[in-house]
């Protein structure tokens, strides 16, 4: 339980735990102004400029005012607080659910019926699974030519690349066509998309519109369960592999995209992301042999466990299926197919990350009780 206590002499504001006391600063308490002539109250935007704030900013004053405190700085300003506010300020969050990482043996699988995400009850349920798990499966989808981009909308706005505003997987005889292996009845391993872009591709929807292969099963692999493995097992691989970049590029005759980045993405707080990872397009700098060796060394067992079955989940999508995934955190892959057998067709867009991030936020304010206006 935590409580914001008021100490005097001189006066100053601590958050009371059972750890400890945690002091306040005057500049933070200043900044988190709620007042109308500090922050705007339909936007929760500031109207002043905190970095321009007097760095020596003292608390001058501060009482209880029922439920609410009252606050005043040595720049001459005074104004209510509320106290839950200023204690949800002190953790940085936003306001999601934590990532949830699993192996092959998650049970059940987020399965949800497209049909059904007209709700928004169900929706938010399909955005938590979403952001804990990473990945959905969405069932009986619509297969008309461009129905990827409505569903992709429901979720976020899609993001056009040089593929277009959505793109076409199935085996392309035509050389000049096949940009990408993709286009080929070749096995994929486990991979994130466009690792050459920046910023990269936050979430990938890929949908069968048609499957009359025995073969082109499709994988998924949570990266966040594998990349804790790795730390276990070698924790200074692991930060080679977030801290070295590498060099992954694409061409094709019309494009020429780089991007310098390392395996693993860590976020502000130095916690892992997700990576990025496709083989078939990076490349390692120049390090002395002893570097290179140890990088290698995290590197190959990284590939080892995302093409470890413990790890993998492997699915053949039917028509009208559809997965969607995170892009930075859940590689994915195929298994070869014979085109021979017949015509195997997937049909696949982007939109950007933050997308349903924003949409679980703002169905969780519709769906539960929180306190009114808590700081933007």
């Amino acid at each position: 339980m935590s409580e914001i206590h008021i100490l005097s002499s001189p006066t100053r504001l601590v958050m009371r735990t059972p750890a400890g006391d945690t002091p306040l600063p005057a500049l933070w308490l200043r900044a988190l102004s709620p007042d109308p002539s500090q922050r705007d109250p339909r936007t929760g935007q500031r109207l002043i400029n905190p970095h321009l704030l007097p760095v020596d900013l003292e608390l001058t004053a501060a009482r209880w005012d029922g439920p609410r405190l009252h606050l005043a700085f040595s720049d001459g300003f005074a104004g209510d607080y509320d106290a839950d506010e200023l204690l949800a300020g002190t953790v940085l969050s936003e306001e999601c659910p934590e990532p949830r990482p699993w192996g092959s043996d998650l049970a059940p699988l987020p399965i949800y019926q497209w049909p059904d995400l007209a709700q928004d009850t169900v929706l938010y349920r399909a955005l938590t699974d979403f952001i804990e798990r990473g990945f959905l499966l969405v069932h009986n989808t619509p297969t008309q030519t461009d129905s990827i981009l409505s569903i992709a909308r429901r979720f976020g706005f899609v993001r056009e690349t040089n593929f277009g505003a959505f793109f076409e997987v199935y085996t392309r005889p035509k050389a000049s066509d096949q940009i990408d292996l993709s286009y080929q009845s070749v096995a994929l391993g486990p991979h994130t998309d466009n690792p050459y872009r920046t910023p990269v591709p936050g979430i990938q929807l890929l949908q069968c519109l048609q499957n009359e292969t025995s073969g082109g099963l499709s994988s998924l692999v949570d990266s966040l369960a594998v990349a804790a493995q790795v730390r276990r097992e070698d924790p200074e691989g692991f930060a080679l592999l977030s801290r070295i970049p590498l060099r992954f590029e694409h061409r094709d005759p019309q494009t020429q995209l780089v991007a310098i980045k390392p395996m693993i993405e860590l976020n502000g707080n130095g916690e892992m992301m997700g990576v990025h990872y496709s083989p078939r397009l990076e490349n390692i700098p120049l390090m002395s042999e002893a570097d290179t060796r140890s990088y290698q060394r995290a590197r190959r067992r990284m590939g080892e466990l995302f093409d470890d079955d413990a790890y993998a989940l492997r699915f053949r999508l039917e028509p009208g299926q559809m997965m969607m995934f995170d892009n930075n955190r859940v590689l994915h892959g195929r298994t070869a197919y014979n085109s021979a057998e017949g015509h195997r067709q997937l049909q696949g867009c982007y939109i950007d990350r933050d997308g349903p991030r924003s949409m679980y936020r703002i169905l969780h304010r519709q769906f539960t009780t929180i306190p009114a206006g808590t700081l933007a």
